[in-house]
């Protein structure tokens, strides 16, 4: 299963990079949200071999899942490989530069089943998926937005 969505950011490349590879302001957004978030390698920065463990709560069980940034070529790529009990994932994120000013940002992510509870778990996903595909999109647009104002007050 495959979600792709992308949106135009108003702020150069380096800056919309930089903003993204921001890991610690992830990770504390992830803890208000209840998910366990623990870096295990890469605290001096944005290189490949990066590894995150995280513990949350999905469809009322407690779901582990490793992060590893398989993949980092600043400021164009980045590709990270997620593994969890039955389910595998890869997200890749492009930055291409449209002008000095202007940055698209294309968030992919595939999933994969290696259980049978897990392909399950993607059927149902499929059967709400345009319901997953608008939120996915929407999310990504607001993180825009929020990227464009950070830039615009310089933080």
């Amino acid at each position: 299963m495959q979600f792709t969505a992308r949106e135009d950011i108003q702020a150069p490349i380096n800056a919309v990079f930089e903003m993204v590879t921001d890991f610690e302001r992830f990770e504390r957004m992830a803890m208000r949200r209840g998910i366990e978030v623990r870096r295990l390698t890469g605290h001096m920065g944005v290189i490949p071999g990066t590894t995150w463990a995280t513990e949350f709560r999905l469809r009322g069980k407690p779901r582990q899942v490793e992060i590893v940034m398989a993949e980092c070529d600043p400021p164009s790529q980045m590709r990270f490989e997620a593994t969890g009990k039955g389910l595998n994932g890869t997200t890749t994120i492009e930055f291409m530069a449209l002008s000095q000013r202007r940055t698209r940002l294309e968030v992919d992510m595939s999933l994969a089943a290696k259980s049978l509870p897990a392909r399950l778990f993607l059927q149902s996903l499929r059967l709400g998926q345009n319901r997953f595909r608008r939120r996915f999109q929407s999310r990504l647009s607001e993180f825009a937005r929020e990227m464009e104002e950070r830039h615009q007050h310089g933080l």
